[in-house]
């Protein structure tokens, strides 16, 4: 089961995309994810997330994962 708390931001991208080269590659694709949803980016802006903050908080993960789902090793748990 998902757990909604503080992850790192290339450790929750590496959970959507385990098989990306790099932890940046990784990164750079959950931010393209985040940018289609529509209201997704604004809503983690009013939240006060920073693009130098390394860490999504519990809120930051939880709008994510609402958007766009749980990463697929949580999805049958």
């Amino acid at each position: 089961m998902f757990k909604i708390q503080t992850y790192g931001k290339s450790e929750l991208a590496l959970m959507y995309f385990p098989n990306a080269q790099t932890s940046k590659g990784a990164l750079n694709n959950l931010n393209l994810w985040i940018d289609t949803k529509p209201g997704l980016r604004m809503q983690l802006r009013e939240i006060c997330i920073s693009k130098k903050a390394h860490h999504y908080t519990p809120l930051e993960v939880e709008l994510i994962v609402e958007s766009i789902g749980v990463p697929n090793k949580y999805c049958d748990q």
